[in-house]
């Protein structure tokens, strides 16, 4: 196991390890608080989750184009001072919201914090591309999702700690991680963002920047692939949400056995994420999309008509085999697509694609589960999994047989028992 390990990391260069240590801090600050924010504002302020889910909601909203318009940043002026401006503005940031004494002040601290929250995220992902080469980007987005896991782990449990004394402490803690995390990189991450010929085009203006966004709004493969993925996540986003309060009402399942089964696919993801990376990444990835697409299909539309704890975790286990396959090849996929000059504006697209499913899935899961049958949730869910297989499928056809999309060959490795 050790020497697994060590190869693994033999494998990739020393600042993807900086990256992927300083994301595992940042990621506990960040575990700290998501799982208790909505808690927070009904505590302090005395409001429904109604009024909560709208502050969320605006949060992810501004969100979006506070990405759009990081991606040309990332694009315009590279990554590292984007990246740093994001950690001392996330720690700034946490500790207005916990000092906060009026609800209607977090409406005002959304708007801002929504924008510019998010604007250093393209800026990360462009950075991964610059310094690994296609070949391994599917696995150390595999590497990455590991470490994040870890790290939810780690923070939900001291965050539950932590609010039992003090919400303020939380936005104290991931303040000062934040912060720690500027510190290091500040030290240690050089600018990576390539030359390239378009560094003639350094005087263009901001704006002929952000028009550049035309060009990859006319890559329909690019768009169509984004729109495929969109239709996984709306999906998706119903196991951290819809599939609690319809376990609870429809199953009589409570929050403590929810809580088990989000652990172990958390754990799931801990043992299996990099052993899947590896085993895949020889494979065609449109065709990996599919799979993992349609395990999401028989994970999901399983919940719609089993019943029981134990076939409710099997489904989970199995939507989550197709996330492991799913999540790491889409965003190596996705940088594929973009030209190196453009990296920052297709991983904005990309983080579109993420976040707009975030904003409105819930909405509609709710509509469907409090109006119609709430096993319809499941059926619908399990059919746009299916759309997206084939749609992933048609991808392969036109675009597998392209170089950038063709799966470099994988060295044997070197048997240990001989």
């Amino acid at each position: 196991m050790l020497s697994r390990l060590k190869k693994i990391y033999a494998e990739f260069p020393p600042l993807f390890w900086i990256i992927v240590g300083t994301l595992f801090i940042d990621s506990i600050g960040s575990t700290l608080l998501f799982p208790f924010f909505a808690l927070y504002i009904t505590q302090k302020f005395g409001v429904g989750m109604t009024e909560a889910g709208i502050l969320l909601g605006m949060s992810s909203l501004f969100g979006l184009i506070g990405s759009v318009i990081g991606g040309a940043l990332t694009d315009k002026f590279g990554r590292r001072q984007l990246i740093l401006f994001g950690l001392v503005f996330s720690a700034l940031s946490s500790l207005l919201f916990g000092l906060a004494s009026d609800v209607r002040i977090l409406y005002f601290l959304v708007v801002i914090v929504g924008l510019l929250s998010r604007i250093s995220t393209p800026a990360h992902d462009a950075m991964m591309a610059d310094i690994l080469p296609a070949d391994k980007r599917q696995e150390a987005f595999g590497i990455t999702r590991v470490v994040y896991n870890y790290a939810w782990i780690m923070g939900t449990a001291l965050g539950g700690l932590i609010a039992a004394r003090s919400f303020l402490a939380l936005f104290v803690a991931d303040a000062v991680l934040s912060l720690t995390v500027a510190i290091i990189l500040y030290r240690f991450l050089p600018e990576t963002k390539p030359a390239s010929p378009m560094e003639a085009k350094r005087g263009e203006s901001f704006l002929t920047t952000i028009a550049g966004y035309r060009i990859v709004l006319r890559d329909l493969a690019y768009v169509g692939f984004t729109l495929a993925g969109m239709l996984v996540l709306i999906v998706y986003q119903q196991q951290y949400g819809a599939l609690a309060v319809y376990l609870r009402d429809v199953h009589h399942i409570g929050s403590k056995s929810y809580g088990v089964m989000l652990s172990i696919t958390g754990l799931e993801v801990v043992f299996l994420q990099i052993w899947i990376s590896r085993t895949i990444r020889k494979y065609p990835p449109f065709l990996m999309m599919m799979l993992g697409a349609l395990f999401f299909t028989v994970g999901f539309a399983m919940i719609g008509f089993v019943k029981g704890f134990t076939f409710f975790l099997l489904a989970v286990i199995i939507a989550t085999v197709g996330e492991m396959i799913l999540f790491p090849t889409n965003k190596a996929l996705a940088i594929n697509f973009a030209p190196a000059e453009m990296r920052g504006r297709y991983m904005a697209i990309y983080d579109f694609g993420w976040t707009l499913p975030a904003t409105f899935g819930p909405a509609a899961a709710g509509l469907i589960l409090d109006n119609y049958n709430p096993n319809l949730l499941w059926s619908v869910g399990g059919s746009l999994c299916a759309v997206a297989a084939l749609s992933f499928y048609a991808l392969h056809l036109w675009l597998g047989r392209q170089r950038r999309f063709v799966s470099a060959p994988v060295e044997q490795e070197v048997s240990t028992t001989a």
